[in-house]
């Protein structure tokens, strides 16, 4: 039976993955048969663990088990596996061609959902021998590691790279470069693995942790032998400032000097931004009321007068509340007291926006 693209969407939803390091951030998707999330080794480079979220999929810390640095590919632990996420549907049999039509999904800037649809421009772009899918739908930092699919809803490659000042052209690693990957992994549950780049093979934990591949001598890097990551200077006090406050650091990582906790029904991002010194911290409370905006705007206004340290402001119809702190002045005595006030004025004046000026609470409460 064919399925519309709308249908392909919504049953891929399930299954896709948010990653964030303390780096970057980048899509997978679950792979239940094989108990992993399956993304990009680039995504994950340098990093022993990583943070993962999606629909079904309670964010938490994820093992880097398996990375392949030259075909770009690597496995990561999926635990709690929620029973309504289906198994991933390969395209094995598929021929890719030429105007074939493909949808790239993924987490592009973070964003929770994104599906685009495009055309197969080369069915076989060769890259340093490795051969590629190039296509016009639209991938953007994010996308890397989150599924091409087929008109018939069926997993086709892995949405790799971009070419920069080059418009809607994306490049995907065909899914057959991924299965030999899976079937060399398997059978070796948690362990930590490496495919060595001079001689393909997969050098596994458990055969030695010299740094050398034992079958030719060259130089790997197993992702359970790095280093945990640390930060220093503005994010270290930062993250001293949470720790402080009661929260995970680790699961708050979602990317480069950006950091997201949930505090009750609220979640309250904040972002350092080095070049100009300055820490943000948002906080969306809830949206505009579809009439008798008047009395809402009027009291905003007023709060911005009287709060101390804090402002309203509205992306689009929703009310945001923030903290705005420059990095020459954050000490974590002081900034634990500010995060704190602003975590406090959230939670009451979300309850009075809605109860007493017809706000709408946000979908995701």
């Amino acid at each position: 039976m064919n399925r519309t693209a709308a249908q392909i969407i919504e049953s891929f939803k399930p299954a896709l993955i948010q990653i964030a390091t303390p780096f970057s951030t980048g899509t997978g998707f679950l792979c239940r048969e094989n108990g992993i999330i399956i993304t990009n080794e680039h995504v994950v480079r340098g990093n022993k663990e990583v943070v993962v979220e999606g629909k079904l999929h309670p964010r938490q810390v994820s093992k880097v088990l398996f990375t392949d640095p030259k075909f770009d590919i690597a496995f990561l632990s999926a635990d709690n596996i929620d029973a309504g996420i289906p198994d991933v549907s390969w395209g094995i049999e598929k021929v890719v061609q030429e105007g074939d039509t493909v949808l790239a999904m993924g987490h592009p800037f973070g964003l929770k959902f994104t599906s685009t649809q495009g055309i197969v421009s080369n069915a076989v772009h060769k890259i340093n021998d490795i051969s590629y899918i190039q296509h016009d739908a639209s991938l953007n930092p994010g996308n890397s590691g989150g599924p091409l699919v087929s008109a018939e809803g069926e997993i086709i490659g892995i949405n790799t790279f971009i070419l920069n000042n080059a418009e809607n052209m994306g490049f995907s690693l065909p899914i057959r470069y991924v299965l030999p990957a899976l079937n060399d992994y398997k059978n070796h549950e948690g362990e930590t693995a490496v495919r060595c780049t001079s001689c393909q093979n997969v050098v596994f934990e458990s055969q030695g942790s010299s740094g050398y591949c034992p079958n030719c001598g060259s130089a790997i890097v197993l992702p359970g032998k790095l280093d945990n990551y640390e930060t220093s200077g503005i994010p270290k006090t930062l993250e001293d400032i949470l720790v402080k406050l009661g929260f995970d650091v680790q699961l708050a990582r979602v990317g480069p000097n950006n950091w997201e906790i949930d505090n009750g029904s609220a979640t309250v991002s904040i972002s350092y931004y080095e070049r100009s010194g300055l820490i943000i911290g948002d906080v969306y409370l809830c949206s505009l009321p579809k009439t008798a905006i008047q009395p809402i705007y009027t009291y905003l206004l007023k709060q911005n007068y009287e709060i101390e340290g804090l402002s309203f402001s509205l992306n689009g119809q929703d009310i945001v509340l923030s903290l705005l702190i420059y990095d020459k002045y954050l000490r974590v005595d002081t900034g634990s007291r500010l995060i704190s006030e602003l975590l406090r004025q959230a939670d009451y004046f979300d309850d009075i926006l809605v109860k007493e000026y017809e706000a709408v609470w946000k979908e995701n409460r």
